[in-house]
């Protein structure tokens, strides 16, 4: 097995992820196998019950794993499905050293951080770096050539220190030309044309006094560097001059992989990692989703509650952009707080409405309102998870006459509960006790959402703790809502729709989990595409 080490100094939030998952692209080029780990040096167990503003959007795998949205990343650009063992934490690995020494694996020997912590992320990596993840591996029985490691937070971090000694003890058990090393670091400039070099030689400094001395430096910067400042670069941190790698900000992440292999980066990882393979001469399929042009444009208005910051997001807009490729149209994303919508907005100016998903009832009017409005004005609706949700409390109130409909979520005593809690599920703990990871759903012969996949059956992933309550379907039904997907007991609803609207549609699951660059989500697709019909 291979390995490539990403880490990052100076600040967090430099594109670690988009780095690494471009880096695989090119290796992937090269013919090789790839899988990916992510490391979080954080203490909670998984991702599951952090706010977005926190870290970004919660991202769900097909094995029901909460994780960082940067495994969102590695999935979408390597097409490949991970599962919850490539999301290392600080909390998952000691939990497993507790549960070894309660058993008493550990022979009465005094339990400490090195080794045996440290020991344990090494045997971490090395059982899931084997793990297949593509549909090719899967299918020949194959291991991946080559595993991305990628170290969350910032080098000096006294949280990830644990961690730096294990991938130091990890580049010593595989030996030279198994392991390469590529340290992400920013480039502030002072003035204008005044790039500064200190920060990263002070990154490096600190990864080398923990005993790892980068392959290569990736010198993330605002704009382009020149020939001279990567020459000091090479010389003050004793890299060679071509293992600097310059990557300055760019207008689409589709164009990194283009930027990263311009600069022959895989053919000196190949060299690296003593593999004999041929680095591609072009990326023809990637370049084609940079910089296109569109003869049409739409507006989509996402409401939520987290629209100051976008990485909450995250897979909606990958999904939408996705969409737009296939489409060959630009899709311009409104963020509209649901905080802040009065009874007054009617939504001008967008083509469409989204409604993600979410937890809490903060800004719970403001949807209801936008999904309304949606109903009446036939404007496109596509909801998620919670949009469903909300969409059925809507058309209870407001179609059926229930007025006091709403969720248990938002009132555990509610005479009406719509959308009650799933009953089998933990009540006492928040974090893994949802309906989590992929299910098949059963789609409705000749319904829109069976049109969209253009078949009955579907696999999507689910991250939700309420349901539609089954005492009220037959009401709901009634009056004209359409149950079109469930699942496959038959008893729990995965998808609504109306009839007399142009596209009116909601989903339990999230399709945006599963949305790739060749390969589009087909409820967003579709939403899309009704909005385009619409603005002609």
């Amino acid at each position: 097995m291979k390995y490539v080490l990403v880490t990052g100094g100076v600040i967090s939030g430099l594109g670690k992820g988009i780095t690494t998952s471009s880096l695989g692209v090119l290796l992937k080029e090269c013919e090789l196998e790839i899988s990916a780990i992510k490391i979080d040096p954080y203490l909670n167990t998984d991702a599951g019950t952090m706010s977005p503003f926190e870290h970004g959007e919660v991202y769900v795998l097909n094995d029901g794993g909460e994780s960082d949205l940067d495994l969102g990343n590695y999935e979408r650009f390597l097409d490949i499905n991970l599962t919850k063992d490539h999301n290392i934490t600080t909390g998952k690995i000691y939990q497993h050293v507790i549960m070894r020494e309660r058993r008493g694996d550990y022979l009465g020997k005094t339990v400490q951080i090195i080794p045996h912590v440290s020991n344990a992320v090494v045997d971490w990596i090395k059982r899931v770096s084997t793990i297949p993840v593509s549909a090719a591996q899967i299918k020949a029985g194959s291991c991946p050539d080559v595993c991305l490691i990628e170290l969350g937070g910032t080098v000096g971090d006294i949280e990830s220190l644990v961690f730096l000694d294990a991938l130091k003890q990890l580049r010593f058990d595989v030996g030279s030309g198994n392991f390469c090393h590529l340290h992400v670091s920013f480039v502030p400039f002072i003035h204008e044309n005044e790039p500064k070099s200190k920060p990263t030689q002070h990154s490096v400094e600190k990864l080398r006094s923990l005993g790892l001395s980068p392959d290569f430096i990736v010198c993330r910067s605002d704009k382009a560097l020149e020939r001279k400042f990567v020459e000091k670069i090479s010389s003050s941190c004793l890299v060679p001059i071509n293992h600097v790698i310059c990557v300055h900000n760019v207008s689409d992440i589709y164009a990194v992989p283009s930027l990263l292999l311009k600069q022959n980066l895989p053919s000196y990882v190949l060299e690296c990692l003593r593999i004999n393979k041929v680095m591609p001469l072009s990326l023809d399929s990637w370049d084609v989703l940079v910089g296109k042009q569109f003869d049409s444009e739409i507006n989509v208005g996402i409401v939520g509650k987290y629209t100051g910051l976008h990485d909450s997001y995250l897979s909606i807009t990958s999904a939408f952009a996705h969409a737009s490729f296939a489409l060959k149209v630009k899709i311009n994303i409104a963020w509209i707080d649901s905080d802040k919508i009065d009874e007054k907005e009617r939504f001008e100016g967008v083509n469409g409405i989204l409604i993600p998903g979410g937890f809490g009832d903060r800004g719970i009017n403001g949807k209801i309102h936008a999904i309304k409005t949606a109903r009446e004005n036939k404007i496109p609706f596509l909801g998620i998870c919670l949009g469903l949700q909300l969409a059925i409390i809507e058309y209870a109130r407001n179609v059926c006459g229930i007025k006091d409909a709403t969720s248990m979520e938002f009132d555990q005593n509610t005479v009406e509960p719509v959308i009650s809690l799933i009953p089998e599920l933990n009540k006492d703990n928040m974090g893994g006790t949802m309906c989590l990871g992929s299910k098949r759903i059963i789609l409705q012969k000749g319904s829109l959402i069976s049109k969209l996949y253009k078949d009955n059956i579907c696999e999507e992933r689910h991250r939700h703790r309420y349901e539609c309550n089954e005492k009220y379907i037959e009401i709901l039904e009634k009056n004209g809502l359409i149950f079109s997907g469930k699942d496959q007991t038959g008893k729990r609803m995965e998808c609504i729709e109306l009839k007399d609207h142009p596209f009116f549609l909601a989903t339990q699951y999230h399709p945006e989990f599963q949305t790739r660059p060749f390969r589009y989500s087909p409820p967003f697709y579709g939403f899309a595409y009704q909005c385009l019909m619409n603005l002609k």
